[in-house]
């Protein structure tokens, strides 16, 4: 049954799945960063002669959250091309 899978074979299955839930790390800053974008909006509509400040303020917080998506991105195309479990056979 499980003796055709060969070692190399499991790696790049174990591989495809890792880098897919990686991507998964892009659901909390695309929501996060609308509902960043949107308190913005309502904040300079409320007052907007400090929109300079809000503006840089919520520039500053998306860039952060940002990180975390391209961790999980980079981290799946490490998966998927450079693959550093291969070498460990």
């Amino acid at each position: 049954m499980m003796s055709n899978i060969t070692n190399e074979g499991l790696i790049l299955a174990c591989s495809a799945i890792g880098a897919g839930l990686a991507m998964i790390a892009g659901i909390g800053p695309g929501i996060g960063q609308g509902i960043a974008a949107g308190h913005g909006a309502a904040a300079v509509g409320r007052n907007p002669g400090a929109k300079g400040n809000i503006m840089s303020t919520m520039l500053l917080g998306q860039a952060v959250a940002e990180t975390t998506g391209l961790y999980g991105f980079a981290v799946a195309i490490i998966l998927l091309f450079a693959n550093p479990l291969l070498g460990k056979l």
